[in-house]
């Protein structure tokens, strides 16, 4: 262990100002930040989208040049292997090459976009060693095998064969960590290195940069807009609002005690796993300036809505000369469950369980193999198109990706009046006028009806996609992981919203999510998915208080807690490798067997391996 308490620090921002150049003139992305990362201390910037987190870090880089940014004014002082000590913010760029990945290394937001797809893990791993360290390639390769088992990946030497693409996300992650850490440098830079991420391999990303970080010594400046993860992870804490630092303080100092009004109103707006103990049922959160919104729970009805049995969605692998399907993949395997009108049913689980499938397969945008699917007393699998159009108007979805969802090229108010064109449900200014109302609904002024979609931030471009669901006044929503690429003040004020216009409406939601903390807010009911299977199925307040299978007991485990004297350790987490759900043609898997813990609380009688 390195002595943590140097003389100088590692790195030190003072004063840094950056502007980008537009049509309209300079726009500041930095206004004026200070603050210093010592030797083995984790200092973690956070807020929201816009306020200048990753511009600063770009900036220690020097990579914002290349992002059409201008350093305007300040110092970026940076203590050196050798001793002594620069200003980046004046360095020449043939210099910064060498100081870039050998003694400031970083890890980007997305993995797919570091990485380059058309060279192997192997050759990306050691292209770092051999330019900086000047490494034979044999040496390189044993050091990259080495990094490899160090962040944890099973079986390393065939992954230095495979590109990127044949890995999972969580994966790819640690490859980019990797090749960060491949260096040894004297300060790491994470920019939103989970955000991606499935909690479980979060959490053990975040045990293993913080483990590798007591090991070296290495300063670490940790980019984030997740406050629990924030809590896991940082000594120090800097807060940022529109491109100035608003607050600095120990970790504890910011949880206990928070001083601006923005930390108090960013704290506010995390949903914290255990905060609905003792409640059975759901209701909106408090949120800082918004006290007179109404926050009763929300009990909706015990008339049942949507009820699917047995369903079971397979997708062919082909392979071979003659494209014949060779394997299956199965994405979901007898799954059964029923939701009430004006409540709503999570299903939750890691990437590749199988939740967005199902709840794709019940609206047939997918179209099952097997099973049941009733809603409203309708046999949805067994309708023609005709009436499976009209049927579609009770049932709506809203994706993840609120940018993908939106039509670039169509303003606004067109966008959330197709649904009510398509239905011929009003004419000219009628349908007009109904738009407008909508954006009432969901907190829009109406200026924005002219807009387009790229000229709205990424919470606005939800409420658009919110209100485009609305407007045929449906009575299910698949909401599938609605809120998970959104800023925590804003996801806090969507789910709000939402639960808001089911107490009004009486909506039945299928709440899709691998966020915990958000299910235990906005759930009547809970089914954790498995390789497929709903494992453990009950109201929320059973499933999350009692949690009976292995499998949700390690999901609970594995969310990061708001508090930093909650920390996870290492040895907490203890998760095994998910099995292949693709198995050869013919293959057929028995039927979900249940057994009843209480009334309504079931788990699985299992024999996935978990």
């Amino acid at each position: 262990m390195l002595d943590s308490t140097p003389t100088t620090p590692i790195a030190k921002i003072e004063q840094l100002r950056v502007e980008f150049q537009t049509k309209d003139g300079p726009v500041v992305g930095v206004e004026d930040v200070s603050f210093e990362i010592n030797s083995g201390e984790t200092v973690c910037v956070v807020g929201e989208s816009g306020s200048g987190k990753s511009v600063s870090s770009l900036s220690l880089m020097r990579l914002i040049e290349y992002g059409g940014g201008d350093i305007a004014g300040g110092r970026l002082l940076f203590d050196r292997k050798e001793g002594e000590q620069i200003n980046l913010a004046e360095t020449e760029q043939s210099l910064m090459r060498t100081i870039r990945g050998n003694e400031i290394g970083m890890i980007f937001q997305e993995p797919m976009t570091a990485l380059n797809p058309v060279f192997t893990v192997g050759r990306q791993l050691t292209e770092g060693l051999r330019v900086h360290r000047g490494m034979s390639k044999a040496d390189a390769t044993a050091e990259a095998l080495e990094l490899l088992r160090q962040v944890r990946i099973p079986e390393p030497e065939r992954r230095l064969a495979q590109y990127p693409h044949e890995l999972s996300g969580g994966m790819r992650q640690r490859v980019v960590i990797a090749m960060a850490l491949a260096c040894k440098p004297r300060l790491l830079i994470a920019d939103e290195p989970t955000t991606a991420l499935d909690v479980t391999i979060q959490a053990e990303i975040l045990a293993l940069m913080d483990r590798l970080k007591r090991e070296t010594g290495t300063a670490v400046m940790f980019i984030t807009h997740d406050m629990a993860v924030v809590a896991q992870m940082a000594d120090r804490v800097v807060v940022m609002f529109r491109g100035n630092k608003v607050e600095e303080g120990t970790v504890e100092e910011i949880f206990e005690n928070p001083q601006h009004p923005y930390t108090k109103a960013l704290l506010a707006a995390v949903p914290k796993l255990g905060e609905m103990r003792g409640k059975d049922l759901p209701e909106p959160m408090k949120l800082v300036g918004r006290e007179d919104h109404p926050t009763e729970s929300i009990k909706g009805s015990d008339e049942v809505l949507l009820k699917v049995d047995g369903l079971t969605t397979r997708f062919p692998v082909k392979g071979g000369f003659f494209r014949r399907t060779v394997a299956n993949v199965h994405a979901v395997e007898d799954v059964s469950f029923s939701l009430n009108r004006g409540q709503t049913l999570s299903l939750v689980g890691e990437s590749g369980c199988g939740k967005s499938t199902a709840g794709r397969s019940i609206l047939r945008l997918v179209e099952p193999m097997a099973g049941r699917v009733e809603f409203d007393g309708v046999d949805v699998l067994g309708l023609n198109p005709k009436d499976l159009h009209s049927t579609r108007q009770q049932m709506q979805m809203i994706f993840q990706d609120p940018f993908a969802s939106l039509n670039p090229q169509l303003q606004l108010a067109d966008q959330v009046a197709e649904p009510l064109n398509n239905y011929k449900i009003d004419t000219g200014d009628a349908i007009m006028d109904h738009v407008a109302q909508l954006f009432d609904r969901v907190e829009l002024p109406r200026s924005f009806m002219r807009r387009y979609p790229h000229e709205l931030s990424g919470g606005q471009r939800q409420r658009i996609a919110i209100a485009r669901a609305l407007a045929l006044r449906p009575k299910l929503i698949v909401a599938d992981e609605a809120v998970s690429a959104l800023d925590v003040s804003v996801q806090a004020q969507v789910i709000n919203l939402m639960m808001e216009l089911q107490a009004e409406l009486g909506l039945g939601y299928l709440f899709i999510s691998h966020d915990m903390a958000v299910v235990e807010r906005v759930s009547h009911h809970v089914g954790v998915m498995y390789l497929g299977r709903i494992v453990e199925l009950g109201p929320r307040r059973a499933v999350f208080e009692n949690p009976q299978h292995p499998y949700t007991q390690a999901l609970m485990k594995a969310v990061p807690i708001a508090d930093p004297r909650q920390r996870k350790s290492e040895k907490d987490l203890n998760f095994k490798p998910i099995p292949s759900p693709i198995h050869p043609v013919g293959h057929e898997p028995g039927r979900s067997e249940y057994k009843e813990v209480t009334p309504g609380h079931k788990v699985l009688i299992s024999d996935s391996g978990y």
